[in-house]
């Protein structure tokens, strides 16, 4: 959306695409209501959105005279209802999601933070992002160090929501690479698509976890990371009652046109058994939106076309083999019922393999022992599960091909030479507690128990040691330590995991006996309790409350296992990315790593190795995540949940309270206000802020610190052995010390270099009005000789009057007149229609000014750049931009900033032309805006599509890019295209053409315009050539034809065989 800091902005969890709040006691902020509207005015509704930026009491809690749940409690409720969802705890965030639209996440709000000190702000995401990336850059009084955001709370609480706002502001704050930032800004969309699912307890919730590393040079974005972790696939073949499989399934049944449907082998959603009973009769009109945006975020992250075909088909075949009935044979075994031999065939087609041997993987297992091949048939619940398994393990491994393939695009202009900086978010599964909990509601509980003892040992552990150790005598804080229930999952050999990676081990072994052993474990842990009832289960006691687990499928799930001979039939696939997918190998902590074909042969030729089972990918990968966070500075944001009905406007006692004690909220209260957070060593503290001393090279020592704490007029902190104690506002205050040293030496150093210019400047005054004087005496001396030689040539000229005449001389030939060089055109002022946007490409050389102006090596990088573009446009645009063989009137060629803008000069608002760029591969839209002309660059991405640098939307042509920016208007300042500005001339790029301008902008001196050559074209005033088009057509390329999958026939015919045997009409012929 666009328009001013009253915008709303969908910003929280927990309402769908379009959707709008119900709540009678709230506005209703759309778009339409609340732009253009100033800071300062009350929309309709009485609330003054303003207000929410005066600085009340109660936006730190810990400066609360009484410190009690309740007093907590009725702090964050008043401040809820006044819609202020943020409070501080010291320097950790609370956020209460609001499940509604909030103004307070435009670029406006974003600069404002980006700009003034943080302390004159209310709390909000943007400060402690703000906060992350200023201790990053070391500015001012910070070291450089790596930093981390971990977000956590409950299902629901809004924590991917706050992930996508803390990127939104760190792009927006670092100023980078803009195309780079809106793809790292495309990847939320597009994971959220294939990794999230609607759960009982949230419509959104993350089904997975995922730590982005935003990756800083010189304060700008260079690049980015995915690591994600533990996905459920579980959900593709079985969800409980009242959720619902991953998102896009949903999003490709609702949005993907019925044409293009018959290209995927989709049918009607209710025939699919994964998502048919969740289906709902009425599409939602925001599935069909989502789907336009993950398709537009494949797209601007650089997913090549083939690529993304390639994944709806397998997408589609993941639905196709869940219809794969089985039934006895009297032979023995199972065989596929008639009825879905429909769906065997097209999901054969879709995975690209034969139908006998997928089948022949779903009803039987081959084993080689002693040299001999054994063929056991498999039941019929054996077969379902071979099916299912292979669904899960399709789909996992696209999820996992989608994360590399975006860490691979976002890797941005890396030198390996050059150290980076980081700054990690860590979004991950909340805490969950369902009627029934499973396998991944255990490592997803793990997951969080290990982020609280993170959380404790920087808020609590540490705090103690450093007293213990400086010899100061503290109370201590007490608080709910979860060591002991980590130890009870990861502890070695006797550990909860390690016990089920043991069963697991054994093919013997059932969920009832994996139990058994727990029970004769742990039967003294008060963390452990016995299951009650005939299914196999046990309970734990979290952090967060006790849960019950049902042990049923455990060691399946911990095992993984896919049909024996799957991985070769699908590395040998027909469709390309299927057979990437399991040429690939996972990593220890569950990352696909795809290799070379080569390399997987021959390590099956050795022999694989001993496959690891899912438990022990996660304690990997949850030990790696650990490692990068402890090297890093934390930021901590708290979510809440206020309600379980997902309401706005309702904050429930009970579900806050409970939510605030086993967050151990109000122990990080007492510690914030009593204890002092931060806890620099004498040497860190005197590099950082020796400065304020004034004295260059302060001593290291306490005395040299308690200096600078008293010009800092600092009250309340101690002194210890080898480190100062510091209350978390110290370091503010601190910090405006240093701007405001930081504001005076701006200030001196700008009154000394004025002083310095304006010595200079007399000097040279000085110098030019000696000069001045020089000149005139010598004009008035050459005056003078001049005024002496005339009165001499008048005397001679009287002395020869007076004497004989002389014959006149005999007349000669004229001789012809050297040619001169003409002469070069005097630049006349620059047009007064140019505007810098913020997207501007750089300056390039007027048009009017031959190349041979252009001196030494600037005219050969010149020709060169010049020659590259030519190239580029000649190899892959021409058949392109073409609109059945004729050029748009919009494109103008390779014209210079100064012709475009000439031509734009009496055109009305809105008027455009799109030019081939100068310097680079690409293009460039100019359009005369509301007082001045505006340049975009247009790039084009390795997946062949059309962005404007800093738009969030990538286009499959130019002519799609100018049709869709004459609707909608492009940032910042919203102006939509109007009509294509005409050429002087037909201006049509055929090959001769081309083939001529490559020549004569070639290196070399034989291309010297002084050797007499016709000169280039020129795209604006060559006069029309009636033969241009007909060669054109004879040399351009036919445009490539829609990608279709390999075995599009054979989908097409399974489609008729299913519907033959279904209520639905056939597909059509076309």
């Amino acid at each position: 959306m666009t328009g001013g800091v009253g915008v709303a902005v969908r910003a929280w969890a927990g309402l769908d695409a379009g959707a709008q709040s119900d709540s009678v006691e709230q506005p209703k902020l759309t778009g339409g209501a609340l732009r253009g509207r100033a800071m300062g005015e009350t929309p309709a509704g009485g609330l003054d959105w303003a207000a929410l930026w005066d600085r009340i009491p109660g936006e730190d809690a810990a400066l609360l005279a009484e410190l009690t749940e309740n007093k907590l409690l009725a702090t964050l409720r008043d401040r809820y209802r006044d819609h202020r969802i943020y409070t501080y705890v010291g320097d950790i965030l609370i956020a209460v999601n609001p499940f509604r639209d909030l103004p307070l996440y435009s670029p406006e709000i974003s600069d404002i933070f980006s700009s003034r000190p943080l302390s004159s702000l209310p709390p909000h995401i943007f400060a402690v992002a703000d906060r992350a990336y200023n201790s990053l850059q070391g500015n001012p009084g910070k070291l450089s160090r790596n930093q981390c955001v971990v977000i956590s709370g409950d299902s629901g609480a809004g924590k991917t929501e706050s992930t996508k706002l803390l990127l939104k502001h760190l792009v927006r704050r670092s100023r980078g690479n803009l195309q780079l930032g809106q793809q790292i800004l495309q990847v939320n969309p597009l994971l959220e698509a294939f990794g999230n699912a609607q759960t009982v307890m949230n419509p959104n919730s993350s089904r997975f976890g995922k730590y982005i590393q935003l990756r800083f040079r010189d304060g700008a974005v260079r690049g980015a990371k995915i690591n994600e972790y533990l996905l459920e696939k579980s959900r593709v073949s079985h969800q409980d009652p009242g959720e619902k499989n991953f998102h896009i399934f949903y999003y490709m049944l609702g949005g993907i046109p019925d044409e293009e449907k018959q290209v995927y082998g989709l049918l009607q959603p209710s025939l699919y058994r994964y998502i048919g009973s969740k289906w709902e009769e009425a599409t939602p009109s925001h599935w069909v939106e989502s789907y336009q945006r993950v398709c537009n975020a494949m797209r601007m992250v650089g997913f090549q076309e083939q690529e993304e075909l390639d994944l709806k088909v397998i997408l589609s075949g993941v639905l196709s083999l869940g219809n794969v009935v089985f039934e006895p044979q009297e032979s023995g075994g199972v065989g596929v019922c008639p009825t879905a031999m429909g769906w065997l065939k097209a999901a054969a087609g879709q995975f690209g393999v034969q139908e006998e041997e997928l089948l022949s993987c779903l009803t039987c297992t081959l084993s080689l022992t002693r040299g001999e091949s054994i063929r056991r048939l498999h039941s019929q619940q054996q077969a379902e599960d071979s099916r299912d398994s292979i669904a899960r393990g399709v789909y996992s491994r696209l999820f996992g091909w989608i994360v590399c393939k975006i860490n691979e695009l976002l890797a941005g202009d890396m030198d390996m030479g050059k150290e980076l900086q980081e700054i990690g978010i860590l979004d991950i599964f909340g805490f969950e507690n369902f009627s029934v909990n499973r396998f991944e509601q255990l490592c997803i509980n793990l997951a969080n128990e290990q982020l609280q003892n993170f959380f404790n040992h920087h808020i609590f552990l540490m705090e103690e040691q450093h007293y213990k150790e400086e010899g100061m005598e503290r109370e201590a804080v007490p608080f709910s330590n979860n060591q002991a229930t980590l130890e009870l999952f990861l502890a070695r050999p006797w550990g909860i995991l390690s016990l089920l990676d043991e069963q697991s081990s054994f093919p013997q072994a059932t969920d009832v006996s994996f139990v058994e052993k727990l029970n004769s474990t742990y039967r003294e842990s008060p963390l452990y309790e016995r299951g009650r009832g005939f299914e196999p289960g046990f309970a734990i006691h979290h952090y967060a409350g006790k849960i019950k687990y049902s042990a049923a499928g455990f060691l399946e799930k911990n095992r993984d296992a896919l049909p024996t001979n799957i991985n070769r039939l699908f590395i040998s696939s027909e469709t390309s990315l299927i057979s990437i997918l399991f040429t690939a190998s996972i990593s220890r902590t569950g990352t696909l790593t795809p290799q070379q074909r080569a390399k997987v042969k021959v390590s099956q030729e050795k022999g694989s190795s001993r496959k690891i089972s899912v438990g022990a990918q996660f304690r990997h990968s949850l030990a790696v995540l650990m490692e990068k966070m402890y090297l890093a500075e934390p930021h901590f944001i708290r979510c809440i949940k206020p309600n379980s009905q997902n309401e706005p406007g309702l904050l429930e006692t009970q579900t806050v309270l409970n939510q605030l004690r086993y967050n151990g909220l109000m122990e990080t209260l007492r510690i914030r206000r009593d204890g002092f957070s931060w806890r620099p060593s004498v040497q860190e503290f005197v590099a950082r802020f020796g400065i304020l001393l004034l004295t260059p090279g302060a001593e290291v020592s306490r005395e040299s610190c308690k200096r600078i704490a008293e010009t800092a007029q600092l009250i309340g902190w101690h002194c210890g052995k080898s480190r100062l104690f510091f209350k978390y506002w110290h370091q503010d205050q601190l910090q405006r010390r240093l701007v405001e040293l930081r504001d005076a030496a701006i200030v001196i150093q700008k009154r000394y270099k004025g002083m310095l210019c304006h010595r200079r400047y007399r000097v040279m005054l000085k110098e030019m009005k000696e000069q001045q004087l020089r000149l005139l005496q010598e004009q008035r001396e050459r005056e003078e000789a001049a005024e002496r030689e005339r009165l001499r040539l008048q005397e001679e000229e009287k002395l020869r009057s007076l004497a004989a005449p002389v014959p006149a001389p005999r007349k000669r030939p004229l001789l012809p007149r050297p040619c001169r060089a003409p002469q070069l055109p005097v630049p006349r002022p620059r047009s007064q229609l140019i505007e810098l946007s913020p997207f501007d490409n750089p300056k390039a050389p007027a048009g009017g000014t031959p190349l041979s102006a252009v001196k030494g090596g600037e005219r050969e990088i010149l020709r060169l750049q010049r020659r590259k573009t030519l190239q580029w446009f000649k190899e892959t645009q021409v058949s392109k931009v073409l609109d059945d063989g004729t050029v748009p009137l919009w494109l103008h060629g390779m014209i210079s900033r100064r012709d475009a803008e000439n031509l734009l000069q009496d055109k009305e608002l809105g008027d455009f032309l799109i030019r081939i760029s100068q310097t680079r591969a690409g293009y460039i839209l100019t359009y005369r805006g509301a007082s001045r002309c505006r340049h975009y660059m247009i790039c084009v991405q390795s997946n062949e599509c059309y962005v404007i640098v800093g738009e969030d939307r990538a286009h499959s042509s130019l002519s799609a890019l100018v049709q869709f920016h004459q609707q909608v208007g492009i940032q910042p300042y919203g102006e939509i295209l109007r009509h294509p500005c005409p050429q002087l001339s037909n201006w049509t790029p055929d090959c001769e053409e081309l083939k001529f301008l490559t020549r004569t902008l070639s290196l070399g001196d034989e291309n010297d315009s002084s050797k007499g050559e016709i000169n280039p074209p020129n795209s604006v005033h060559e006069p029309p050539h009636s033969d241009k088009l007909n060669r054109h057509r004879n040399c351009k390329t036919e445009a490539p034809t829609r990608s279709l999958p390999r075995f599009h026939q054979s989908i097409r015919l399974a489609m008729r065989e299913i519907q033959q045997v279904s209520p639905y009409p056939p597909m059509s012929e076309s």
